[in-house]
């Protein structure tokens, strides 16, 4: 079951880019961040499957290849354009309205953070342009997330399977949701 938040705020008046990965998601999230420009102009919510003891060595390795500030969430957080959002280790990570909230409540499909409940709670977030992206990755952790992400009118890109390090992810999610774009990293990069 995905947390839900509370009390939801009033929904997000910007664009909303979340993303997640899984195995391989270090390297293929520290390529795309890399290439996007200094002046991309939206909020960035990530969500990357790791240990529980790793603290905020994520968010440093991010930040020394994207020309974006790279911070990990913290929660009732305010989205802010052009910054990149990473979820702490074991916490799941939400939208709610224009912040983001964290929750400790059970994984989901055997990860916290789950990509599943960044996904949905964006899409019920209703933010005027949602895009979600996943990544390389193993299991299934986002697939559903992008069926609600769908069914709320966001754009789906998957990466292409042929890249990842691990398919199996981007097979699962292709095999379930029509994806809107199926990229390699270098074209995400530039269509974003």
């Amino acid at each position: 079951m995905i947390p839900k938040i509370q009390n939801p705020k009033s929904k997000i008046k910007n664009r909303l880019v979340v993303m997640g990965a899984s195995q391989g998601g270090l390297v293929a999230m520290q390529r795309l961040l890399g290439q996007l420009s200094g002046k991309f102009a939206l909020p960035v919510v990530i969500v990357l499957h790791r240990g529980r003891q790793q603290g905020k060595l994520l968010t440093e390795l991010l930040q020394k290849t994207s020309p974006l500030t790279v911070v990990e969430a913290e929660d009732k957080t305010a989205l802010i354009d052009g910054r990149i959002y990473v979820a702490p280790a074991d916490y799941h990570l939400l939208v709610d309205g224009n912040h983001l909230a964290l929750s400790t409540e059970r994984p989901v499909n055997c990860a916290r953070p789950s990509i599943d409940v960044l996904f949905e709670s964006a899409a019920y977030a209703g933010a005027e342009r949602l895009i979600a992206v996943l990544l390389t990755g193993a299991g299934s952790d986002g697939v559903k997330g992008l069926k609600t992400v769908k069914e709320h009118g966001g754009y789906i890109i998957v990466q292409d399977p042929q890249e990842a390090e691990n398919p199996v992810l981007p097979k699962a999610a292709l095999a379930e949701v029509e994806a809107d774009a199926v990229l390699t990293i270098d074209e995400m990069a530039r269509y974003l």
